[in-house]
């Protein structure tokens, strides 16, 4: 048997963290280490905490003239597009809180970014309403769409922004609906099979070891739930205006199972099962916490969520990178290699947007079983 080449991983002191020694891991550990006056620093490189951008010309592909957008994506054609939702997050937190967070993370990777003149794109939210597990069915402030409204918002995006250029897709999700997202990715490519780079990346579980628990000043002190410690903490260092601690209501969950089964938000403790691969384990939210809440958001300060929002905002920046240094802007990976079509067929609709010879996604040849556009 030829040797297998052992796997190297980077400890820490707590025996429940460790990272893989490569580029993310190495990033990750250097994060994990750094000072509280280092994470400030950090921080401060990216302007956070800064208003919402929403509203800012420039900041987004809606909100720019198009002369700018297409000389922005020449020189980096990453699209990152925040998923959030509206939910009951507890008296003391706005219902928008899902969206806000993933919003104002990524206007502080794009101020960085632009800062090293290679600016990446943000697109609005495509679901200011998203899809919801079961438990929270009757919640007040709970808006839930169906989760074919979900996967087909999310297709025709990236639909669209396939056809205007963007051809490397990063839904950034801050919401319960995850499956939802991995579905709409999978039909995409079934449907269209164009070439790219596509993911979804469910942020809070891309930096869960930061949401851990540890004997430090400035940690987190219960595992990561909903409406708790853990999101409270991020309100109040992203948009501090629209969570109010006057009000705040802790509240513990019903389980009729032993624990150990299921697993938590950012699966900290390996169990078998996520927690949104069952239902009637444990009471819905409507009978077991109708205040919106899993946990202790009274715990919950801006101090807590500096180390993991810095983690968050170097991995997507390593992410973005990584990206453009393996398919530089306009290019794309091997469209036989990740496609059944061929690469002849695909010249024109690899083209510029508009420039001669150029074609649209509407013009796309349908191949396979998916014939729906």
């Amino acid at each position: 048997m030829a040797d297998v080449k052992e796997k190297k991983w980077l400890l820490t002191d707590n025996p429940a963290i460790i990272f893989e020694d490569n580029s993310v891991g190495r990033l990750k550990k250097q994060t994990w280490d750094a000072s509280e006056k280092e994470i400030d620093e950090i921080l401060k490189e990216y302007e956070i905490p800064s208003d919402s951008e929403l509203g800012k010309p420039g900041t987004y592909i809606q909100n720019t003239p198009r002369a700018k957008v297409i000389e922005k994506r020449k020189k980096n054609d990453v699209v990152l597009v925040p998923i959030g939702c509206t939910e009951n997050h507890g008296i003391h937190a706005n219902t928008g809180l899902d969206t806000f967070m993933v919003t104002q993370i990524l206007e502080g990777v794009r101020r960085y970014t632009a800062k090293q003149g290679r600016e990446v794109n943000l697109a609005f939210p495509p679901l200011n309403y998203g899809g919801h597990p079961y438990h929270h069915l009757g919640m007040p402030g709970t808006v839930i769409m169906p989760k074919e409204v979900v996967e087909e918002t999310i297709v025709y995006t990236m639909r669209g922004l396939w056809n205007d250029g963007f051809r490397k897709i990063i839904l950034v999700n801050n919401h319960g609906h995850l499956w939802m997202l991995e579905s709409a990715i999978q039909e995409f490519m079934k449907r269209y099979q164009l070439p790219g780079i596509y993911r979804v990346i469910d942020w809070h579980r891309a930096v869960r070891e930061f949401f851990y628990p540890v004997d430090r000043p400035d940690s987190l002190e219960t595992h990561f739930v909903h409406a708790d410690e853990s999101e409270t903490s991020v309100g109040l260092l992203l948009f501090p205006g629209m969570i109010d601690m006057s009000v705040v209501v802790d509240a513990e969950p019903e389980s009729f199972l032993p624990e150990g089964h299921f697993d938590t938000s950012v699966d900290p403790y390996r169990r078998p099962s996520r927690w949104s691969e069952g239902e009637g384990h444990s009471a819905i939210e409507r009978a077991a916490t109708p205040a919106g809440v899993v946990g202790k958001p009274s715990l919950a300060t801006a101090r807590k969520a500096k180390r993991p929002i810095a983690a968050i905002l170097k991995y997507l920046t390593l992410v973005v990178d990584e990206i453009l240094e393996a398919f530089p802007p306009g290019t794309v990976p091997p469209v036989e290699k990740v496609t059944l079509r061929t690469e002849e067929e695909m010249v024109p609709f690899l083209k510029e947007p508009l420039s001669p010879g150029w074609k649209s996604v509407d013009e796309l040849p349908i191949i396979g079983g998916w014939t729906k556009l």
